[in-house]
């Protein structure tokens, strides 16, 4: 049997003495959420631009340290390219790899079953194999859902699909396409996804908007599937209700636009709320909350800059109609996939919002409150990992990592 490596993390480390704030200079505030030590803001690199935030507290915000004991597991390595993981009804995992299979593994990291026979993915690049989740009604059911990056005609776009997870097999029975961000552009870059089921049993998805001019310009456009949050039925029919189902022109499954590349969904289980984690540019990494029928701006406003270091558009951040990003970074973080944590094994967790961050390798924690973020902390840093997602089970976190790991933190 593999043997599992054990971590553990020091309940507190030393306070940061002085920070730089240079271009954007939020005030830390005093943070909530039980922590005992209130800190100078975790990020002290210089930022990309000057750009100011709308408002206090929009980025750079003071930072915490959990104070309950903590320990992280490393449960499994060489796992390949695991792109989402998300716990099943018993307690085990299902994680997605990006070169186009899944993998079910029990709560110790065990490899329990591969399972195949999905349909083919484009894994140039960003693409591949993206987000699973579980249908409401998985255990009798037993389907699945499923984005990935499909080929189609000269180009590719975000899929989604469903089917029968067969596990005695290693297999998906009946799998079928349901729904497509169209139009296909021939990128590798920006597919997005994730995808989240509602109250009602409705699937938002998350699609990004290709990186590509010709892409990025079609966020903002209602009569394309770029860059844009969608509401569809577990058949990939429009959503009752949907914002502009009865606009001519519109695709009636989208739901919110005007976004560059959402690769973090989750819904808030304090308030109901959908909440989003998006690329920037150079600069601009953003958390929203999505609302039907809002515009979030892409590419008119952003808190980003060009990778050249030229401004993106009129360079403005603010603009009537447009929706302000809850919080945001500059530099990037790069955020990935996001969970709230939904109990209280470790007290000051209770309802944070955690971020799997890929270029600043760690897992972000940010504490909430009133739909404003009041705090924010940096964690497993000392790993030197991508992080590709994080989900919640039972007072647990676990994580993946582009590195190919899986690892679980828990209270000590």
């Amino acid at each position: 049997m593999r043997q599992r490596q054990l971590f553990y993390v020091p309940a507190l480390l030393m306070m940061v003495a002085s920070y730089s704030c240079s271009g954007n200079k939020a005030t830390p505030k005093p943070t909530a959420g039980g922590d005992s030590t209130k800190l100078p803001p975790v990020e002290t690199k210089e930022a990309n631009s000057k750009y100011k935030p709308a408002f206090e507290g929009q980025t750079r915000i003071g930072g915490v340290k959990t104070t309950t004991p903590y320990k992280v597991d490393k449960l499994a390595g060489d796992l390949g390219n695991p792109w989402a993981v998300i716990p099943m009804p018993d307690g085990r995992l299902l994680i997605s790899l990006k070169s186009g299979s899944m993998q079910i593994h029990d709560a110790n990291g065990e490899l329990v079953k591969k399972i195949t026979g999905f349909p083919a993915v484009d894994d140039r690049g960003q693409g591949g194999q993206l987000d699973v989740a579980l249908d409401p009604n998985f255990a009798t059911n037993k389907t699945i859902y499923w984005s990935f990056s499909e080929k189609y005609g000269v180009g590719n776009l975000t899929s989604v699909a469903k089917g029968q997870l067969n596990e005695a097999a290693g297999k998906i029975d009946n799998p079928t396409v349901i729904f497509r961000a169209t139009p296909a552009l021939n990128s590798n870059l920006h597919f997005g996804s994730r995808l989240i089921f509602d109250k009602d049993g409705n699937l938002f998805v998350s699609a990004g908007e290709r990186s590509i001019l010709e892409g990025r310009r079609q966020a903002q456009l209602l009569n394309a599937g770029l860059g844009k949050v969608f509401k569809i039925t577990p058949d990939g029919k429009p959503a009752p209700g949907n914002p502009f189902a009865s606009q001519a022109g519109a695709m009636p499954e989208i739901y919110a636009y005007g976004i560059r590349n959402p690769q973090g969904l989750d819904i808030n289980p304090a308030t109901g709320d959908l909440w989003e984690a998006e690329f920037g540019p150079r600069g601009g990494d953003e958390i929203n909350i999505i609302r039907a029928g809002k515009n979030y701006g892409w590419p008119v406003i952003t808190y980003g800059i060009e990778y050249s270091g030229d401004k993106i558009g009129d360079a403005i951040q603010q603009k009537d109609g447009m929706e302000q990003p809850v919080y945001y970074w500059d530099p990037v973080i790069s955020p990935s996939g996001i969970s709230f944590y939904k109990g209280n094994a470790i007290p000051e967790w209770e309802n944070n919002l955690f971020i799997a961050c890929l270029s600043s390798m760690h897992i972000d924690r940010l504490v909430i409150k009133d739909n404003k973020v009041v705090g924010e902390e940096r964690l497993l840093e000392d790993k030197k990992e991508r992080f590709r997602d994080v989900a919640y089970d039972k007072g647990m976190l676990y994580a993946v990592t582009d590195g190919g790991n899986l690892y679980r933190i828990s209270k000590k």
